[in-house]
């Protein structure tokens, strides 16, 4: 799934020190990608909470980046909100800013944090540092034989080129797990040579873990990654519900900006890996 020009960027605003960092980290991504900016602040009792604010930001996106913006003030719930306005204005792409101390999981299942991500109606990347990253140099994407991994490649080769970025591919498996070894570096091989065909630098490295999701945010802090690319997962089996979705593990726990994508019901670009 590749990520629409000539359309909008949904950010939602919370004025936390994340959201703010989400504004600015979408300047280069809305000039690659032809897209305006809207901000969107939701308040459970009003919508005309902070509306001068509101204003003074789409000033300032606008002053400082000569992009187009504007803002919506909505009532409700932000993480209920997000994916109905994204579908309904048709956006290319949500950037938010993710608190540290939001939760993604209850004891009965995943939040309404979790539901919003894996629900959105265009791919995501969510901030949860403070630190700004207006470059991006190294794309980290995890590769497993699912049959959702290869949807990412084609995201990941689009960044790469807007940015001139080196595209990064791990794969993570049990280290008891030899017979799934064999059966995915032949794979690996492939997708790093559909990459390169299209004139991107790529590596690949495969890393034995039982913690899929530590190993990927340690290895993506560990070689100066700017931004992992993922695919949420459409179904998950019995184990995952009870132990939780990889896909939002890494964004609870990555302290680098994560661009998730969902499974699309089509041909994917990146079909041609197989």
């Amino acid at each position: 799934m590749l990520i629409k020009e000539n359309s909008s960027i949904l950010i939602p605003i919370d004025f936390s020190k994340q959201s703010l960092i989400a504004i600015e980290q979408s300047y280069n991504l809305a000039k690659f990608t032809k897209s305006k900016i809207i901000l969107m602040h939701a308040s459970p009792n009003s919508n005309v909470d902070h509306q001068k604010d509101l204003e003074e930001m789409v000033d300032k996106i606008t002053n400082e980046s000569g992009l187009k913006a504007e803002f919506l003030n909505i009532k409700g719930d932000i993480y209920e909100l997000i994916d109905k306005t994204a579908e309904e204005l048709e956006c290319a792409l949500i950037v938010i800013g993710l608190d540290t101390q939001v939760r993604f999981r209850s004891f009965m299942g995943v939040t309404n944090v979790g539901k919003f991500i894996k629900q959105a109606p265009c791919p995501i990347i969510t901030i949860r540092s403070v630190d700004s990253r207006n470059n991006c140099r190294n794309i980290l994407i995890h590769i497993d034989l699912s049959a959702e991994s290869r949807e990412k490649v084609g995201t990941a080769v689009q960044f790469a080129k807007y940015y001139n970025a080196t595209i990064k591919i791990i794969s993570v498996f049990s280290p008891s797990d030899e017979k799934y070894e064999n059966e995915l570096l032949p794979y690996l091989n492939q997708v790093k040579k559909f990459i390169k065909e299209r004139g991107v630098n790529c590596t690949n490295k495969s890393i034995t873990s039982n913690n899929v999701a530590e190993a990927i945010v340690n290895y993506a802090n560990n070689n100066d990654c700017d931004i992992i690319i993922q695919m949420n997962k459409k179904d998950l089996s019995l184990g995952e519900m009870f132990v939780g979705d990889l896909s939002l593990k890494v964004v609870e726990t990555s302290n680098i900006p994560v661009l998730s994508v969902n499974p699309m019901k089509r041909e994917s670009i990146s079909s041609s890996v197989h």
